[in-house]
């Protein structure tokens, strides 16, 4: 059976990081930051470093990857483009932003061929041409253990994408709409939920139609999992994109600094019932309109071969540079 908690990750390390104009209209979470671009990419990459250590010291697998490139502001988010399964599978999604595009990378699948057991490669970035879209694990949210598929519609997910995904990977496809206060759709599922081994987090209450809503979260419930309900402000505040990850004491829910301060006393006790809480300050990383959870592409294939020795300090980080 699927483990739901991965227990190596990549992440991309941005050297050009900045807000991405292309995704601002869709993107409510999205704000501009007032700082020279210098010093944004410097923090930007600080962020990711600073995850990293989180990762590690909780007993996760890192692989860095640097992206030195300058037509690539969302690099830093690669769970859009790409995920990983236990059969084998990689898939490479299709993205609807043009410039995010060039995110999609040869040496990460190569690495990932190198070090795991890689079986097929499913490439559905065709579909851009069709100007159909899919972004991954931010447009969808998986339940590993139940093969569930949750889904928020929007203009980066194509319901019948969806469908014909969940079909190759045996997902059931569970779409839903979630908008809003002010009636703009939720952009990406993983800012609205995160799905666990024992736990869930939805904002249920953005799930406007009550139907779908109740069938959500019987889902979630039906799964055994404790469904812990948090609001809009708390979704805003992206206590939604979070991701439980496995260290070497079990499993880790791995949030950002902000989402972990929106979190109740009653919400962090339930939580804590079923793993530990994981934390990282990414401020300049969320104004591009993610956080922690769009940070990482959890690693789900079977292992290969052992990562090389890199001579960095800690072991359990592997830095790759970039190559073209």
């Amino acid at each position: 059976m699927a483990g739901q908690a991965p227990a190596h990750v990549v992440l991309v390390r941005p050297h050009r990081f900045h807000p991405n104009p292309l995704t601002a209209a869709d993107n409510a979470f999205q704000h501009d930051v007032t700082a020279p671009s210098g010093e944004i990419a410097r923090r930007a990459r600080a962020e990711v470093d600073g995850l990293a250590e989180v990762l590690v010291d909780a007993g996760v697998e890192v692989s860095v990857f640097e992206d030195e490139g300058t037509t690539t502001p969302d690099s830093v988010f690669p769970n859009n483009w790409l995920s990983t399964h236990e059969d084998g599978t990689v898939v490479l999604y299709p993205m609807c932003a043009p410039n995010r595009r060039a995110e999609r990378r040869v040496d990460v699948v190569a690495h990932l061929r190198a070090h795991f057991s890689v079986r097929r490669v499913l490439d559905l970035s065709g579909y851009e041409d069709r100007a159909r879209f899919l972004e991954g694990t931010g447009a969808m949210v998986l339940d590993h253990v139940g093969r569930i598929a949750y889904a928020c519609r929007s203009q980066r997910l194509d319901p019948e994408l969806f469908a014909l995904a969940c079909a190759e990977l045996g997902y059931s496809p569970l779409l839903m709409d979630a908008a809003d206060r002010d009636g703009m759709p939720v952009y990406h599922t993983n800012v609205l939920m995160s799905v666990g081994t024992d736990v869930a987090i939805v904002g249920s209450g953005m799930i406007r139609d009550p139907g779908r809503r109740a069938r959500v979260l019987g889902s979630l419930h039906g799964s055994g999992r404790d469904v812990v309900e948090i609001s809009e402000s708390q979704v805003q505040g992206f206590l939604g994109n979070c991701l439980e990850v496995s260290g070497r004491d079990g499993p880790a829910l791995v949030m950002s600094a902000r989402a972990a301060g929106n979190l109740s006393p009653a919400q962090r006790r339930r939580i804590e019932r079923c793993c530990r809480i994981l934390t990282a300050a990414v401020p300049t990383i969320e104004a591009a309109g993610g956080s922690v959870r769009c940070m990482i592409a959890g690693i789900h294939l079977p292992l290969g071969k052992a990562p090389a020795s890199t001579g960095m300090p800690n072991p359990r980080i592997t830095v790759m540079p970039q190559t073209v």
